[in-house]
């Protein structure tokens, strides 16, 4: 059944039955209550591992700003609170692994990192679609959903390398994607995935308690606003360690360019840019009113399923601001970019000729187009499965104007000649991130 086209959707039962029954639990004692205190997850992620090393302390202060904003401002129902444990708990457990790697595997820090291809744009403008089109390319290296999920292998993992036993991080990711589509049924139409799929570097900086993943699950304007005057680089330098460690626990040859791309990127260019100096960087642009639309129903529908009490008002009014500070930064911080390191590329462009689309960032990466073209053939044909549903939104569910969202876009429209895609008022679009 379809969305009406000016309410958003609601959730699913399962979340509200997970919520009477943590209730009860904790009723009779049965469940501990959650407590989201910052030496508390500290400790835990240390006595479950026996490690006691987190690597660079950096990330210990965006962490204690996420912690007093979910504890201030999410409103986390029982079933978010303990996902929230989780989530912390997961990231601070690969922490400590991720410095055993290191101090075991000291070549693994000295793997270079050459000329990353980076898709920088606002999200949901077709960064996921150019992303798994270059990563079915063999010729460059890239990130599986599993990896994103669970960057750093466990201890046991050398006797996986050895043939001796299979990686269970992708059965955590297929555990964790069959409860997120209990959770929210809508998951496959907003983002298809699976274990396997080529993913984007977000959760590496979550390693490092930043990014946006956090303001799309949870309500957290404090943290927010906080990341947005702070300098990203340190984050971004664990998240070059982790690509080492991914890519040498893939097997990877170092002189595979990575393929990279994450929303995130749009505020933090300076600091990507610190980190991977001579990255080549594909702009993706989109209809802002296709963009401010699709980010809102994307963020409520995980918002809904942790906390009982979003506003979608509030929330449209969010990640239109949240649109046009990407855009802005972006903006400003491609100006320090060499022009032969930078190609623009428009989200309509692709859907009326992908093929000629590519074939052009190939001449742009110096590459030839021919060797690839069957891969992302197949690539085409398999997402057109993985996507069982169209993805139904409109502007009007998150109390926004296709006029307003235009005026306040439309410096960048013009920059990039972008199109409209039709009347956006109430309708209801099938879109592709």
């Amino acid at each position: 059944m379809q969305p009406h086209p000016h309410r958003p959707p609601r959730r699913s039962r399962f979340i509200d039955g997970l919520n009477l029954a943590i209730r009860a639990g904790r009723g009779v004692g049965l469940i501990e209550a959650v407590r989201l205190e910052k030496d508390r997850l500290l400790a835990a992620a240390k006595e479950a591992t026996g490690l006691d090393d987190f690597g660079d302390p950096w990330f210990e202060r965006p962490m204690e700003v996420l912690l007093d904003s979910v504890k201030s401002e999410a409103r986390l129902n029982p079933a978010g609170e303990v996902s929230a444990a989780a989530q912390f708990h997961h990231v601070l457990r690969d922490r400590l692994l991720a410095q055993w790697w290191f101090e075991r595997h000291p070549e693994v820090l000295a793997r270079p990192i050459r000329r990353p291809v980076v898709i920088v744009g606002p999200m949901r403008s077709g960064t996921t679609r150019l992303h798994r089109l270059l990563a079915s390319d063999s010729r460059f290296a890239h990130l599986r959903s599993f990896e994103t999920i669970s960057p750093v292998p466990r201890p046991e993992f050398e006797r996986v390398l050895a043939g001796e036993r299979k990686d269970f991080r992708p059965v955590l990711a297929s555990r964790i994607m069959n409860v997120a589509r209990l959770a929210n049924p809508r998951t496959l139409s907003i983002h298809p995935t699976g274990p396997y799929e080529p993913e984007e570097e977000l959760g590496l900086l979550v390693a490092s308690m930043w990014g946006m993943k956090h303001e799309a699950q949870w309500h957290v304007p404090t943290y927010a606003r906080w990341c947005e005057g702070e300098d990203a680089t340190p984050a971004y330098r664990h998240m070059a360690d982790l690509l080492r460690l991914i890519g040498w626990s893939q097997q990877e040859s170092s002189l595979r360019p990575w393929v990279l791309k994450t929303p995130q990127h749009m505020l933090d260019l300076p600091a990507l840019l610190n980190v991977f100096p001579d990255a080549r960087v594909i702009f993706s642009h989109r209809d802002p009113q296709q963009v401010v639309g699709s980010a809102a129903s994307l963020a409520w529908n995980q918002t809904i399923i942790y906390s009982d009490h979003r506003d979608p008002v509030r929330l449209g009014r969010e990640w239109l601001r949240k649109t046009r500070l990407q855009v802005e930064r972006m903006m400003a911080a491609r100006a320090g970019i060499a022009p032969e390191n930078i190609i623009d590329v428009r989200y309509d462009d692709m859907d009326r000729d992908w093929r000629g689309t590519m074939e052009r960032i190939y001449r742009f990466l110096d590459l030839d187009f021919d060797p690839a073209a069957p891969g992302m053939e197949t690539f085409i044909e398999r997402s057109q499965r993985l996507k069982s549903r169209p993805h139904h939104y409109s502007l009007a569910q998150f109390g926004l104007d296709p006029a307003q969202v235009s005026a306040e876009l439309s410096d960048y429209i013009r920059a990039f000649d972008i199109p409209r895609e039709g009347d956006f008022g109430d309708r209801r679009a099938a879109a592709r991130s």
